[in-house]
């Protein structure tokens, strides 16, 4: 099995190439990078809203999810995401 990317104490950030943005037309939040568009589910967006918004650690991002959401216990679907972004090459451990 493979090493985890990203630890609590990681701090992820969006690849270079890639912007992340609100899309009005699409009703989601999408991300944008040369060759095309993928559009994120809600949960995808929360994420990455985190990852953009401000440099945190991961830990950080999910102590904030948290306290959106009711407490809802969110940790492994928060680094599950995170390590699927990663091996699209989304986002980057700093």
């Amino acid at each position: 099995m493979q090493e985890p990317v990203f630890t609590a104490t990681s701090v992820p950030v969006l690849a270079p190439g890639y912007r992340f943005q609100w899309e009005p037309a699409q009703h989601c939040y999408v991300l944008l990078y040369p060759e095309g568009m993928v559009k994120l589910n809600s949960a995808a967006g929360e994420i990455l809203k985190q990852v953009t918004e401000h440099e945190q650690t991961v830990e950080e991002i999910i102590t904030s999810l948290k306290a959106a959401f009711d407490g809802a216990d969110l940790d492994d679907d928060v680094y599950q995401f995170l390590e699927e972004a990663h091996d699209k090459s989304w986002i980057k451990s700093k």
